[in-house]
C-alpha cells in the first residue's frame, strides 16, 4: 500500500511541474540594433531605386523598435509603414497578400476596418524559423510592391542574424 501512495504521489508531483512548465513559455525578440539595421537598409533599398520612403519595424505584438524616414519622405509614409508593420505582426503575413486576398473575398475586406490594419503592399513579417519575431513596413513608394521589395531586400540583408 505504501508503495501505491508513493508512486501516486510522484505521478501528482511530475504533473504539477509539467503543468507548471506549460505556463511559461520562451519567446525569440529582436534587439533594438536589429530592428534599427532593418529600417535603414529599407531606406536605403528604395533610395537605391529613388524612392524617398519611411520603414518602421515592430516587434511580434506590433510595438514599435525602429523607424527611419528618408530626406524628402511624405508626411504620410509614417504611419503608412506604421500600419503595415503592425498588420503584417498581427496577420504574420505580408501585407501584400492580405491586400490580395481581400480583393478576392469580400468577407476579408472587412480587416480594413480593424484599429492599425492597412491592406496596402509594404509589411513583411520577419521570421526566425517558423517564429514571427517582428515585422518591417514601408510606404512612400509608388506602389506597395515597391515598398514590399525594400521591406525583402531588408530582411535579406540581415538573415545571417535571424537565427
Amino acid at each position: 500500500m505504501r508503495f501505491i501512495a508513493s508512486a501516486l504521489a510522484a505521478s501528482l508531483a511530475l504533473a504539477a511541474v509539467a503543468a507548471n512548465a506549460q505556463g511559461v513559455r520562451s519567446e525569440r525578440a529582436m534587439t533594438l540594433a536589429l530592428a534599427s539595421q532593418i529600417a535603414t537598409e529599407a531606406v536605403n533599398a528604395c533610395a537605391a531605386g529613388g524612392y524617398a520612403v519611411a520603414a518602421t519595424v515592430v516587434d511580434r505584438a506590433g510595438t514599435v523598435r525602429a523607424v527611419m524616414r528618408a530626406d524628402n519622405a511624405g508626411p504620410h509614409t509614417l504611419a503608412a509603414s506604421q500600419d503595415k508593420a503592425f498588420t503584417s505582426a498581427s496577420a504574420k503575413n505580408t501585407t501584400l497578400a492580405m491586400m490580395e486576398g481581400a480583393q478576392k473575398n469580400p468577407a476579408a475586406a472587412n480587416l480594413g476596418n480593424i484599429a492599425g490594419f492597412l491592406l496596402l503592399g509594404g509589411g513583411v513579417p520577419i521570421k526566425v524559423g517558423n517564429d514571427t519575431v517582428g515585422a518591417v513596413g514601408v510606404g512612400g513608394a509608388p506602389g506597395g510592391h515597391l515598398d514590399e521589395q525594400c521591406a525583402m531586400a531588408a530582411i535579406e540583408k540581415v538573415k545571417g542574424q535571424l537565427q
